[in-house]
């Protein structure tokens, strides 16, 4: 299997345990550059580089100058779209933040832009579901579309914290968006704790005998983007996946790889995700030389 490049998120150094004192984007460049990555995964949260601030060609020349300065490179872009949840809100409004990060994105050179439901994963009456899911279809294709006309990827995060997080509602709603410009990012963690212990599952658990393997193989096809990061099987604040160092949680990483080989391997990033992990200045560093052992185990 041959190793690709390897991104770190920034998001790892400015949530959750991060939150009241966030690192400078500088200070995240500098720790990503000496533990070995070779690019980094842009979050799009204040104080990291937000499409507001980073809005005119020369602010985003002078940021990827400090990118360039460091060696690394752009594996995407996770921009905050939490004002505009796309199956709620008129198509219009979501299209123009997709549009303002778009532009950043162009100017900085990056390829894939991330998204998710926004939408909590409530209960909903099953006529507000089948209407919610058709907006967000629609809306999805419309900004792939707005994305294939520049030059992006349009990729969709599935993970328990946001509304369709079932494997058959994971794979209803690409089918549904049909656009070859619309792709998942597959995160190891999420795909865990969606596929084996059906975490905020509404009614009946969707549970997958063979979890990450079955999911990969029900999603063939379909996957665009890649975060790797363990899973212990729990959830951060009752939300959303806990990311647990690698080696410390219940995936099988070499399985999981096999499975996933097909549609990772042809990527030209792979992207470390220490979103909400406290101990992430320390395990990111070992991060790499698990990955690549996997890499090398595999064949």
């Amino acid at each position: 299997m041959n190793r690709p490049k390897f991104s770190l998120g920034s998001w790892a150094f400015s949530f959750g345990p991060f939150e009241k004192n966030p690192w400078s984007f500088p200070g995240f460049l500098s720790y990503a550059a000496e533990a070995g990555y070779d690019g980094v995964e842009i979050n799009g949260f204040r104080p990291h580089p937000h499409p507001d601030v980073y809005n005119t060609k020369e602010k985003c020349s002078e940021l990827r100058k400090q990118i360039d300065g460091y060696g690394l490179g752009i594996s995407g872009y996770a921009p905050d779209f939490t004002a505009v949840p796309p199956a709620e809100v008129n198509p219009k409004e979501y299209l123009l933040e997709i549009e303002k990060s778009l532009n950043f994105c162009n100017a900085m050179g990056i390829k894939t832009l991330r998204v998710d439901t926004v939408s909590p994963p409530n209960y909903l009456e099953l006529e507000t579901y089948l209407q919610r899911f058709d907006n967000l279809a629609k809306a999805w294709h419309s900004a792939a579309e707005l994305c294939k006309k520049h030059g992006v990827t349009l990729v969709w995060e599935f993970e328990p914290g946001f509304w369709l997080n079932k494997p058959s509602e994971i794979k209803s709603i690409v089918e549904a968006v049909d656009h070859p410009n619309f792709k998942l990012l597959f995160d190891t963690s999420h795909a865990h704790m969606c596929s084996v212990i059906g975490a905020r599952h509404n009614g009946s658990k969707e549970i997958l005998a063979n979890g990450i393997v079955e999911l990969a193989e029900h999603l063939k096809g379909h996957i665009g983007h890649f975060h790797l990061i363990d899973s212990d099987g729990t959830l951060h604040d009752n939300e959303t996946s806990t990311h647990t160092p690698f080696g410390n949680g219940n995936i099988d990483f070499e399985r999981a790889l096999i499975a996933l080989r097909k549609d990772v391997e042809p990527l030209e990033w792979w992207c470390f995700d220490f979103c909400f992990c406290p101990t992430t200045e320390v395990d990111a560093k070992k991060a790499i030389p698990f990955v690549e052992n996997v890499i090398k185990k595999i064949g």
